[in-house]
């Protein structure tokens, strides 16, 4: 059985109306996650990453930085130690 890590993500700083979400989607389909990715009323940007721990690991050292755009000032990370079903990757509204 494959290992799987799942952990979930608040980004915080210049990230909305950059193209944070298109970018993550992207990116984290690119590495095979599972997961979501949505904006939040404070103006982070709220993820949810779930796959092969080196492909999530990867995922978060971007996330860092963000598209060309963006600016992240901050991320929370929380471990989940069990994965969610989740099938694919996609863009919650809100």
């Amino acid at each position: 059985m494959r290992e799987t890590r799942t952990v979930s993500v608040v980004i915080e700083g210049r990230v909305q109306g950059v193209s944070y979400r298109a970018w993550t989607e992207s990116e984290a389909r690119a590495r095979g996650l599972t997961g979501t990715v949505r904006n939040r009323d404070d103006g982070a940007v709220e993820a949810v990453f779930s796959g092969a721990p080196e492909a999530v690991a990867e995922m978060l050292t971007l996330c860092r930085s963000g598209p060309p755009s963006a600016h992240v000032t901050d991320l929370t990370l929380r471990e989940h130690a069990d994965a969610p079903s989740l099938g694919g990757f996609e863009i919650l509204r809100g």
